[in-house]
């Protein structure tokens, strides 16, 4: 049976609770009894086991009667905990970079860059996970990029973490959850990249790889990565591909705008080595042309390329599917017959701008169409003047 309330001081009552210990002692309950605005108020305070004592029940007792003599702050434990849960409930909505990119990635999945996006948002919410983008300053930012650069972090890396930070802030800007501080408090440097340099394998290189793919019993996988080559599709738009997504009888290949890096989808050709690829796969219940386990969407196929890469003898910093789309970007643009129009057509980029790293692969292909100019310039240079049948042929005095 529950006992008596006990009275321990003015306004302070308690009970000991028959069976509940604390340590070795009965659980002890504490009330509280006041007075506000004439009328008469008993609130439950809290057990002894959850730190509450007489000392801090007269405290607790003493703040309540001080508030609601002078009318600042709550007159009752009702008023203190609702005051509480609101000041939780805004930390909870406040505009943290936390906030932001959970909020944006949660709306934006299954974009292109979602893998890329859940390893770049590390360093970022290591520093600023509860910072709002009002706290952030160049300063900051700054600091972040010389740190990954301390770290070894490539240029393309440093602006994909920077540039991510950027877009979380403007889209929470964007849904009306924070505002972008003005250019004099944040500022985004980002650093050059060489967008020149690409991966490219030479034809060796290639040979080699088509030989470690035939002889790699994942045969689906090894499609995946022949037709990387023959399309110079993104990784995304490969592990989405659906056989939805392919038609066989005009030849083209549609591209998904949810996964692609634009948002737009777009077509491109099924040329004759792609077709044959295609045709080669064997093809399952599931929707995609590669799919993953239990027929899903695949996510990930480095444990593949990796061990195709080594087996293959590439360089250790190749990355297959990035490395094959620069690949065969670059040996397009150095045939000389195909101009940089048509390739950023067929590698589905958003401007030229993204199709000027080839651009230095294109000139030296009208160099080479140039030059033969050399050839007819020497031969018009040496070739035999013609003449009527029976001229007579007259000799300069030095010949």
């Amino acid at each position: 049976m529950a006992s008596e309330w006990q009275k321990l001081d003015e306004g302070i009552r308690a009970r000991v609770h028959p069976t509940r210990k604390h340590g070795v002692k009965s659980d002890l309950y504490f009330v509280l009894r006041f007075t506000v605005d004439g009328k008469k108020k008993q609130e439950a305070l809290g057990w002894a086991s959850e730190g509450w004592t007489l000392a801090k029940a007269r405290a607790e007792l003493a703040k309540l009667k001080e508030a609601a003599r002078t009318g600042n702050g709550p007159a009752t434990l009702q008023e203190k905990r609702a005051q509480a849960k609101a000041a939780r409930d805004a930390e909870k909505s406040k505009p943290t970079i936390y906030v932001l990119w959970e909020t944006y990635n949660e709306a934006h999945k299954g974009r292109a860059s979602s893998y890329t996006d859940k390893s770049n948002i590390a360093p970022i919410l290591a520093r600023f996970a509860k910072a709002t983008p009002d706290d952030i300053r160049t300063a900051h930012v700054d600091s972040m990029r010389r740190d990954l650069e301390g770290q070894g972090k490539s240029a393309q890396t440093v602006k994909h973490v920077m540039g991510l930070l950027r877009r979380i802030i403007r889209y929470g800007a964007q849904r009306g959850l924070c505002t972008v501080p003005d250019i004099s408090k944040l500022h985004f440097d980002m650093p050059k990249v060489n967008n020149v340099k690409t991966e490219c394998l030479t034809p060796e290189q290639a040979k080699a790889l088509f030989d470690a793919l035939d002889a790699d019993p994942e045969q689906n996988l090894a499609s995946l990565v022949r037709l990387a080559l023959a399309t110079g599709m993104r990784r995304g738009a490969l592990l989405a591909l659906q056989w939805d997504d392919l038609d066989f009888r005009t030849g083209h290949i549609t591209l998904r705008g949810e996964v692609a890096k634009s948002g737009n989808t777009s077509q491109i050709p099924m040329t004759a080595a792609a077709r044959v690829i295609l045709e080669g796969i064997e093809r399952t219940s599931s929707p995609y042309v590669f799919p993953g386990k239990k027929g899903g969407k695949r996510v990930e196929v480095r444990n593949f390329t990796d061990r195709i890469r080594k087996v293959a003898g590439l360089p250790a910093d190749f990355r297959p599917l990035h490395g094959l789309r620069h690949t065969y970007a670059s040996w397009l643009a150095s045939s000389g017959k195909v101009d940089l129009f048509t390739l950023q057509k067929l590698m589905t980029h958003g401007s030229p701008q993204m199709t000027q790293r080839y651009a230095h692969l294109a000139d030296e292909a009208m160099k080479r169409a140039a030059s033969v100019i050399d050839e007819c310039l020497d031969l018009a240079a040496n070739a035999e003047p013609a003449r009527p049948a029976g001229a007579k042929v007259t000799r300069f005095k030095n010949d």
